[in-house]
Parts: C-alpha cells; sequence; structure tokens
C-alpha cells in the first residue's frame, strides 16, 4: 500500500508565511489607531511626534460621552436580557415543537443577519413617522432586540443540540413538575449557551450604530451616535482613545469568556469534553 506523500515544502512554508500577512494586513489599522491615541497634538496624526495620555481624561470628561455611554448602557442592558428571554424561548420552541410555517419562522428570525441595518431602522423610523409614535427609548430597545436576536438563536440552540432529553424525561419520571424540571435542569445546561447568546448579543447592541442612527434622538442617542456626531465637528485623537477602551474591553470580556465558558463548545466550534 502506497503512503500519501506529506505536503509540499512551498506549502509548509507559505501557508503560515499567507495568514500571517493576512492577520497583519487585518490587523493595521488597529494598530495605527492604537498608537494615534497617544498622540499629543490636537491634530490626528501618525506617526506621533510626541506622547502623552490627554486624549483619554477627554474621553471620560466629556459630557456628551458620559450621556452617549449611560443611553447605550441603558438599551444595551434591556435589549440583551430582552433577546435572551425570547430567543430562548423561540429557540426551545423551534427545536422542540413541530408546526406549519417552522422554517419561515426561522429565516425571519434570522434575517437581521442578511439585511443591512440601515434597513431596519429606516424601516422604523418610517413606521413610527406614519403612525405617529414618539421616538424614546423603547424604539430602540425595540430596534436592537430585532438586531440581536439572531446570535441568542443561534447560541441557544447550539446547546440545545448537546442537551440530552433524556435527563429531563428522567426528572420528569421521578415525579418533579414541569416549572422544576425546566429550572433544575433544562436551564442549567443550556446556560453556557444563554451566557454566550447574551454577552454577544450585548455586545452587538452596545456597538450598533447604522440603525441606531435612524431610531435615536438627542435624548436617547447611544454612545456610537455620539462619536458620529463628534467626529463631525472635531478631529482631534479623541476618538482614537474611545476605540483603543471599546477594543480592550471587548477583548477582555471575550477572552475571560473563553477562560471561564469555552466559547468553542458554545458555538460548536469544538466538541465537548
Amino acid at each position: 500500500m502506497r503512503i500519501r506523500s506529506a505536503a509540499p515544502l512551498w506549502l509548509r512554508i507559505g501557508a503560515p508565511i499567507l495568514i500571517a500577512l493576512i492577520l497583519a494586513f487585518v490587523l493595521l489599522p488597529v494598530v495605527v489607531v492604537f498608537l494615534a491615541s497617544f498622540n499629543d497634538k490636537a491634530l490626528l496624526t501618525f506617526p506621533p511626534e510626541s506622547w502623552s495620555l490627554r486624549w483619554f481624561r477627554r474621553v471620560f470628561t466629556y459630557a456628551d460621552f458620559r450621556d452617549g455611554f449611560h443611553a447605550s448602557l441603558v438599551v444595551t442592558i434591556w435589549s440583551s436580557v430582552l433577546a435572551l428571554v425570547i430567543g430562548t424561548g423561540l429557540a426551545v420552541a423551534v427545536k422542540r415543537m413541530e408546526f406549519p410555517g417552522k422554517n419561515l419562522l426561522q429565516a425571519i428570525l434570522l434575517s437581521p443577519l442578511v439585511i443591512p441595518h440601515f434597513t431596519v431602522g429606516l424601516g422604523l423610523l418610517i413606521l413610527v413617522a406614519q403612525l405617529d409614535i414618539e421616538r424614546g427609548y423603547g424604539l430602540v430597545i425595540l430596534c436592537h432586540v430585532m438586531l440581536v436576536l439572531p446570535f441568542v438563536l443561534r447560541s441557544v440552540y447550539v446547546s440545545m443540540e448537546n442537551l440530552d432529553e433524556r435527563l429531563e424525561q428522567s426528572a420528569a419520571s421521578l415525579g418533579a413538575s414541569p416549572l422544576r424540571v425546566l429550572l433544575t435542569i433544562t436551564v442549567p445546561l443550556l446556560a453556557p449557551g444563554m451566557f454566550g447568546g447574551w454577552m454577544f448579543a450585548a455586545i452587538m447592541s452596545f456597538s450598533e450604530f447604522t440603525a441606531s442612527l435612524f431610531v435615536t434622538t438627542q435624548r436617547t442617542q447611544t454612545l456610537p451616535v455620539t462619536m458620529y456626531n463628534y467626529v463631525r465637528e472635531f478631529a482631534d485623537p479623541t476618538l482614537a482613545a474611545l476605540s483603543v477602551v471599546y477594543i480592550v474591553l471587548t477583548a477582555a470580556l471575550l477572552i475571560f469568556a473563553n477562560r471561564f465558558l469555552g466559547l468553542g463548545r458554545v458555538l460548536n466550534i469544538e466538541e465537548p469534553r
């Protein structure tokens, strides 16, 4: 029996080099923004001629950023929690039940993944204008729930695929009520997927801009919208500093979740041990 030869030498050498070049190309803008955020001058230049932390101080002292952060926090908490509750219920229903229009419902629920977000925001804006509804926090939260719901559905549905229904059946056969089975068996087993879905929903909601631009007002504008308005008036490195804060906090959250939760198993990238 002839043994297949190993990969050619050029492929073994060229593949790592190609991957390194792709990663460098992707990370280069991040490096530029990171270095520019420490620029001492009021103009956004690269490379910096002198170094300073003044723009990081401005990030935390600028009043509009504080108001935008507060609005983003309110919208993110409500939208991620509502998406978690609604998405978990829908994922369980889609997995466990058979009903007419099931495939159509799944397509509608996952459609925000392929529909441009500005289309959702513009559509909601036209709708509330026709119905003469006030553009308050409720509208922004509704918009964000629609956009982040697919991430919760995907994460919880993966956990449902790995859930052994015999555990629930055993608990029920021993006399446990449906509510007790739900709270002591189903929810704990789905907890990693639920947390993963909530985390991604929170990150996406906090960072959402294109749809928020249409549905927010001066009172409810989120931090990304505030950043957009800021860059229209100023050209200093403040947004570079704020972007660095964004990147660091998001990376820390993902590293923490991967360390204590295992995102590979939550997203069905690797097999559960």
